[in-house]
């Protein structure tokens, strides 16, 4: 890696960290050169406007995302442990200052048509793309039952995730851990495979 590309990167890290808390529209690129200790023509020589660094920080909370949650998960058995695995790292990439990037991402750029909005329902599309696949994984191998919609489980699973933002961030509802976990039970034991009957 070159040291512009360090450079980007180290930019990008401090970019993400502040758009967790302050969010995509609060990056400014006085903001972030404050923060790095760089120029705004240094800034604006790495990223070009405000909307391409805006691309960029989505870019990169995917990337660490992958990083911190679907790297780890993927060297689970295959099937319900590493459906498992991939909820808790879920549930732990959340509980980072501001919470989730993508939950608060979403409520502020599902109005704003452009590139930020794009790249992002890419990112969401691919993350909700790969708990389907995760399911149907989990099918293959006869811990989830043969009938699932992998679709519809990735929806409920999604939509647990987004209550416990709600209830965590917001509503700051001390239960809200054991209900998530309450309500992921639920979905998987409603997901599993039937056991066979043994035989007499």
């Amino acid at each position: 890696m070159s040291k512009g590309e360090e450079t980007r990167q180290a930019i990008l890290a401090r970019a993400f960290e502040l758009a967790t808390v302050v969010g995509v529209s609060g990056l400014s690129i006085g903001r972030l050169a404050e923060e790095t200790g760089l120029s705004k023509s240094g800034l604006f020589a790495h990223f070009g406007s405000k909307e391409a660094l805006e691309v960029a920080v989505v870019e990169e909370a995917s990337r660490q995302f992958v990083q911190e949650v679907m790297v780890p998960a993927l060297r689970e058995p295959r099937g319900e442990p590493r459906m498992r695995a991939l909820f808790e790292r879920w549930l732990k990439w959340g509980e980072r200052p501001g919470g989730c990037f993508f939950v608060g991402a979403c409520t502020e750029l599902d109005d704003r048509p452009g590139p930020p909005r794009d790249a992002l329902v890419r990112a969401q599309k691919d993350w909700i793309d790969d708990l389907a696949k995760a399911a149907r994984i989990a099918i293959s191998e006869g811990h989830f039952r043969a009938d699932l919609d992998p679709e519809q489980f990735a929806f409920e699973l999604y939509s647990i995730m987004l209550g416990t933002h709600l209830f965590s961030r917001f509503l700051r509802a001390p239960a809200t851990s054991a209900r998530t976990h309450e309500a992921f039970e639920r979905l998987v034991a409603a997901a599993r495979a039937t056991p066979a009957p043994r035989s007499r």
